[in-house]
């Protein structure tokens, strides 16, 4: 949450040439209804089903850039989707702090963030699973989208002169 998934991947596909997919965008659009709805009336079990779904749906798929919702990768399941279809996953590593001021009244509308204790819990909990992605891009804070974006595309490039 907060790390600036949605922003960068828009810029990122742009410059791939590539679809940009909002998972959950996706979702609230296939429940009718925002995430924070879909735990409140359906759980969280129900809103992690159909992240699934979404990640087996587009990892089915060619030419997308994907921004996925912040526990998606956190299942093994979803990363062996994600590697084993091709896909090459990012995480954007930027300061605790920078996540938190860019979160900071947004409680409402992001279910998994109750306080900033619990929500540094989370954090902590899931960054172990989020550095087994493909590239890792260590960010200051202060890096606009397409900064970050030509950081991506360096790193796929270096990537692809490996293989």
């Amino acid at each position: 949450m907060g790390a600036g998934k949605s922003a960068v991947g828009q810029v990122l596909a742009v410059r791939l040439n590539r679809v940009f997919f909002d998972m959950d965008m996706a979702i609230e659009a296939r429940a009718g209804m925002p995430i924070s709805e879909i735990f409140a009336t359906l759980g969280e079990a129900a809103f992690r089903m159909a992240e699934d779904d979404e990640v087996e749906m587009t990892t089915d798929r060619k030419g997308l850039v994907v921004a996925t919702g912040g526990g998606a990768f956190a299942s093994r399941r979803n990363r062996q989707l994600i590697h084993g279809s091709g896909g090459v996953s990012v995480f954007l590593d930027p300061p605790w702090e920078t996540i938190r001021s860019r979160l900071a009244g947004a409680t409402s509308s992001r279910p998994k963030w109750v306080d900033d204790a619990q929500a540094r819990e989370l954090y902590d909990s899931r960054m172990p699973t989020y550095r087994m992605a493909s590239v890792h891009i260590d960010l200051d804070g202060g890096e606009d989208p397409d900064e970050t974006a030509d950081r991506i595309v360096d790193a796929l490039e270096e990537i692809s002169c490996a293989s």
